[in-house]
């Protein structure tokens, strides 16, 4: 009985060392190595891309637990079409009015896992203060040291396809394409 009694506890100590090792982090998004891509149809003649070059946010990271959250905050005013002119004619009323929202946000509600890596991020897009469901396809993530900073960091690629019309910035639509493609190439540090 008495062996019986110590493999109980030393069970039930092993389980909670366990526990608490599989404790959630959280990674600070590297605003230098991460940038969201919108990309977009212009009259049929070409496919635009175009960026933003400040992006903060979080990732918190649980392993063990197979689970994560992803806030992700983009300054608006920070796009890049590669032409000044069009940066400001893009911060207009008509298309991102980065006068009224200058930022839009990325919350997670869910993350689906497949073994050790996430493949879908489901949550919520908020561009022009309209608010809706999206899922984000994830095609690349990397969780290993950083070679220069020797600090824990993950990696990831991830996209989605959004109606601009459905944010408030369809002009021009459908002659410039409704359907947008964001991607975000995120890489984020442990705090």
């Amino acid at each position: 009985m008495q062996t019986f009694a110590r493999l109980t506890v030393t069970l039930a100590l092993s389980a909670a060392a366990a526990t608490a090792m599989a404790a959630p982090e959280t990674y600070v998004v590297d605003s230098t190595h991460s940038f969201p891509r919108f990309s977009y149809s212009h009259f049929g003649m070409s496919t635009q891309l175009s960026r933003f070059d400040k992006t903060t946010g979080t990732v918190i990271l649980d392993k063990a637990a197979k689970t994560a959250a992803v806030d992700v905050v983009i300054d608006m005013k920070s796009v890049n079409t590669g032409y000044t002119t069009f940066n400001e004619h893009i911060q207009g009323e008509d298309f991102l009015d980065t006068a009224r929202y200058p930022t839009a946000t990325f919350k997670s509600t869910k993350v689906t896992f497949e073994g050790d890596r996430p493949v879908s991020i489901d949550g919520n897009l908020t561009i022009k203060g309209v608010t809706k469901p999206v899922t984000l396809k994830v095609t690349n993530f990397l969780n290993m040291p950083h070679p220069m900073l020797k600090k824990d960091a993950i990696g990831a690629d991830a996209s989605v396809v959004i109606k601009r019309t459905e944010f408030n910035a369809g002009k021009y639509a459908p002659n410039v394409g409704d359907d947008v493609t964001i991607t975000i190439s995120l890489e984020a540090i442990k705090g």
